[in-house]
């Protein structure tokens, strides 16, 4: 991913960070604007995945809204799965109604909060191309916030602290390692063919 990153050059920073902050549904089909926007979505979800598979997940905090956002969201969805997210209950146009008000009282609070972000719809996975869903910012934080709080992203968090705990037992000169991820994020090229009308969508 960095190899990625580093590709585009120092001379299209400054061009990169303008596209990077505009809405991915204004790209149309124009492969660099498409490239850059994949680059950002696909380092987002790495970044908090691993933060999730190496720090207690119960005690992240995503922003500084982080406790407005869970009443917000327990307050409007009180019946909503996030620990298998259904598609349904994002993209129908049943769903899209529900989630547009809860999304803008975050218009202006949360940076980027309508840009489109990759969410894994089994919390208990990691991302791949089967396990991944396009939502808007807002909507990734306040799934992984509720996630985060009632323990269901621990699991990614204790497969990494228990295989360096056994190696600290079996031998205290080791370097504890902790093993890697095996779950990769998915491909550019899958993401963008199945995610197309995704972007639409959010």
């Amino acid at each position: 991913m960095d190899n990625v990153i580093s590709s585009v050059g120092p001379s299209n920073a400054v061009a990169a960070a303008n596209l990077l902050s505009m809405d991915a549904s204004q790209f149309g089909n124009d492969p660099t604007y498409e490239f850059l926007w994949a680059t950002k979505t696909f380092k987002y979800a790495e970044v908090h995945f691993q933060l999730i598979s190496s720090f207690d997940p119960s005690k992240l905090r995503l922003t500084k809204y982080d406790d407005q956002i869970y009443r917000t969201f327990k307050r409007f969805f009180k019946d909503f799965k996030v620990d298998v997210v259904e598609e349904e209950a994002l993209k129908s146009d049943q769903a899209k109604a529900r989630w547009r008000p809860f999304c803008e009282l975050f218009k202006g609070k949360v940076e980027d909060y309508n840009f489109g972000t990759l969410l894994r719809i089994d919390s208990s996975k990691g991302y791949s191309d089967a396990n991944t869903i396009l939502v808007t910012r807002i909507q990734f934080i306040a799934i992984e916030l509720a996630r985060n709080r009632r323990g269901l992203n621990n699991c990614h968090y204790q497969n990494k602290v228990e295989p360096a705990k056994h190696e600290v037992d079996d031998s205290a000169e080791e370097t504890v390692s902790v093993e890697e991820r095996n779950d990769a994020l998915p491909s550019k090229e899958n993401f963008c063919e199945k995610n197309d009308k995704d972007v639409e969508n959010v």
